[in-house]
């Protein structure tokens, strides 16, 4: 019999999300549905009863997922189905991970599956800013330990005042839009992307968002309450030997400590750091070895891990030997690479990136066809992390999740400076040749270096820093680390990164690893990084203080234009024939479409002449003829009262003989004029009923001296049209426009 349990939760603005669990997926540890409106989410969560043998981390695994039948669409493709994740339900997958990850007990190594379904959406709410608090639900109501719970809100800034969990288009509008997760304590990640805001502006963000956030885990504790899950499984993952722990911290921490405050390089220090463990290995036996080993490796961990963080907090002393603001060296070259449209290496401390753009016209768009999300995208970063790069000895299969989500952290750094108008599309690739620390930050260094190197008319350069902590006591005692290593992310308490321009931030990621985090901190912490951030930024604009001038040689060449709606026929032609022959002939390429009533032509080339001559003939087409211009035609047909000429494409009229010269002629081929020829006419004239234009070619010569008008012949009766009397006549009775 069903015994549903309802929370519901008010957000403030006559919206309310509500949480049940009882009804579906019962047979999960935990399973919860999270509705607002009409955007329905089911959360599950199943752990295995023990740890597999010899694991000795937390096997996390978190799946968002969204059904194309929750807004009654099919997915495309040739099945019919959906298939492998976007990167989107990637995207929101890590920031759901990312939140829930650091509040698994640390001696807690059973598998844990979080799976997070979209079965219901209207195209408005943006179901990610549910999915963190319907994953925590579920955690809730099951009896998995964890120190939760958690939740996750959107907040944005629209016309200067903060939305909670905006819908799509409200998102579009803000200069800020960032994602929060926090317990009722503690700030635990944010992520998100800005137009230049302030740094107090985006703390007063996260504040806000914190404060609907203390709401939704009070939801969640009483929802656990209710469902009687307050009290958790026991376990027992992990097999301890204190004495052993004791024997290790006594004769590794000194070894340890000496080697954190060498300021050595990364291999110089890892070689010294394993040295230490193998001389303490070598003096047990073969059986005390395969006994102990695992415990032996995870207590020198910790002992590793107490000599960094004591250098740095008892004598500021980090383990390259910088102070805690002290930015690594850094070099850069531009235009490195002669094949892409623009390059650059950005390298800081052991930390490089060989970033080139590509530009490309309309048809190299990216179609994004995603449940809630599809149209078109014209600004990628790919960001790729081979093993070399760490001097791991392994194969590189395919891009994973921390690549997707590094790619996304820079181009929501650089996608605000490309301007709106921008006719190109844009690829830019960040290949990490080495890496200790902040690839990504690399990466928007590079990037904005590489764009500027490829001319492309960004509006400001942006730099990026990463920001570590080490703290004790609650955060009573701390080092805010600027330019942070790999070990200091892997050791430390918090991974903030910051991206910005001169005049503010552009995009954020932060990750915290303990408790006490206060407000205070992480001012400080932002007030450092812009610190950083500006002495990288000076390093950019010194290295290359304009962007270039003009493209590459070989970039292709982009022009585009607007024309009436009524004029996209006649330059696609019947069954394309026009806009294919005027591509055949230039060697452009054209696209055309029409957008808001208007057609939208875009012509590229790799050749300026090939360019210029499609553009020409579009313009050609849809010029409007005007009285008193000149132009420049070809005689298409002579006939014995005159000739027809093509002035404009698509468009002749009729150069009388009495027009082709002051003398009186009594041929065409007397002025010597024949089919083919070029001719330059005015365009005197335009028949307001049959639209008939009258060209002339003498007004254009010097009239002779003494030269005087005859008066015109008076007519006995109106005979009509020259041009539509008998049968000789008949091929070209209709010359209009």
């Amino acid at each position: 019999m069903l015994n549903p349990i309802n929370k519901t939760i008010e957000l403030g603005d006559g919206r309310t999300i509500t949480i049940e669990t009882g009804k579906l997926a019962k047979q999960a540890d935990g399973s919860v549905t999270v509705r607002m409106d009409n955007t329905v989410l089911l959360a599950t969560v199943c752990a295995a009863k023990d740890a597999n043998p010899g694991v000795d981390f937390m096997p996390l695994q978190v799946e968002y997922k969204e059904k194309f039948s929750a807004l009654g669409r099919f997915p495309g493709g040739f099945t019919k189905r959906e298939g492998r994740a976007s990167d989107y339900e990637i995207l929101t997958s890590r920031l759901i991970d990312r939140a829930l990850r650091p509040l698994f007990p640390d001696d807690y190594h059973a598998e844990v599956y979080i799976n997070i379904i979209l079965f219901s959406a209207d195209g408005e709410d943006m179901p990610d800013a549910l999915a963190g608090l319907a994953a925590s639900s579920a955690l809730a109501v099951s009896d998995i330990p964890f120190n939760g719970p958690i939740s996750e809100v959107r907040v944005a800034r629209v016309n200067g005042q903060f939305i909670l969990n905006p819908t799509f288009s409200q998102l579009e509008k803000a200069d800020m839009g960032i994602m929060v997760a926090a317990t009722v304590d503690n700030i635990m990640m944010v992520e998100g992307e800005m137009d230049e805001v302030q740094e107090a502006d985006m703390l007063e963000a996260i504040r806000y968002a914190h404060e609907a956030i203390k709401i939704q885990c009070q939801a969640q504790l009483e929802l656990s309450e209710a469902c009687g899950k307050l009290t958790k499984r026991e376990y027992c993952h992990e097999e301890n030997d204190e004495e052993l722990r004791k024997d290790i911290h006594d004769k590794c921490y000194e070894k340890a400590y000496a080697v954190a405050v060498s300021g050595t390089s990364k291999h110089e220090r890892g070689d010294a750091f394993e040295k230490i463990i193998e001389d303490y290995k070598a003096n047990l036996t073969e059986e005390e070895l395969a006994a102990k080993g695992k415990m032996i490796g995870r207590y020198y961990h910790d002992v590793e891990k107490e000599a960094m963080r004591r250098a740095i907090l008892d004598e500021g002393k980090r383990l390259d030997g910088r102070k805690t603001n002290e930015i690594r060296p850094i070099w850069i070259e531009t235009d490195y690479l002669p094949g892409p449209h623009g390059s650059a290496i950005f390298t800081r401390g052991e930390t490089q990136s060989l970033t080139t753009v590509t530009l490309g016209t309309k048809s190299d768009e990216k179609m994004v066809d995603d449940v809630l999300n599809h149209g078109r995208e014209r600004f990628l970063l790919h960001y790729n992390f081979p093993p070399f790069s760490t001097g791991d000895a392994r194969a590189s299969r395919g891009v994973g999740r921390r690549e997707v989500g590094h790619g996304n952290l820079a181009h929501r750094a650089l996608k605000r400076m490309i301007p709106a108008d921008y006719p190109y599309v844009i690829r830019v690739i960040s290949d990490i040749l080495e890496s200790n620390g902040s690839s990504s930050m690399a990466t928007v260094c590079a990037g904005t270096l590489s764009l500027m190197d490829a001319g492309v008319k960004i509006k400001k350069p942006v730099s990026g820093i990463a920001m570590g902590l080490i703290s004790e006591n609650k955060g009573q005692n701390y080092a805010i680390l600027s330019d942070i290593l790999g070990d200091e992310d892997h050791l430390g308490d918090m991974d903030f990164k910051v991206t910005g321009t001169k005049d503010g931030i552009t995009a954020t990621q932060m990750d915290i690893k303990v408790d006490g985090l206060s407000y205070e901190i992480l001012e400080n912490a932002l007030a450092q990084a812009r610190e950083g951030r500006l002495h990288i930024l000076g390093k950019i604009t010194k290295a290359m203080p304009e962007v270039r001038p003009d493209l590459k040689p070989h970039a292709p060449r982009i022009e585009t234009m607007t024309i009436g709606k009524e004029f996209i026929g006649a330059v696609i032609g019947p069954g394309g024939k026009i806009i294919q022959g005027i591509q055949e002939k230039t060697g452009a390429t054209i696209t055309i479409e029409e957008v808001d009533g208007v057609g939208k032509i875009e012509v590229s080339s790799n050749n300026r002449e090939s360019l210029d001559a499609a553009m020409r003939a579009i313009k050609g087409i849809v010029a409007v003829p005007e009285v008193g211009e000149v132009y420049e035609g070809k005689i298409s047909s002579v006939m014995p009262y005159g000739a027809f000429v093509e002035f404009m494409p698509g468009k002749d009229g009729l150069l009388h003989i009495s027009e082709i010269d002051w003398q009186r002629l009594d041929s065409v081929e007397q002025a010597g004029l024949k089919e083919g020829d070029t001719v330059q006419i005015k365009l005197v004239d335009i028949d307001p009923k049959t639209g008939k234009f009258k060209l002339s070619r003498k007004v254009l010569l010097p009239k002779p001296e003494g030269y005087e008008e005859r008066p015109p012949r008076k007519k006995r009766f109106d005979r009509g049209d020259r041009n539509d009397r008998g049968p000789r006549n008949n091929d070209r009775n209709n010359y209009r426009q």
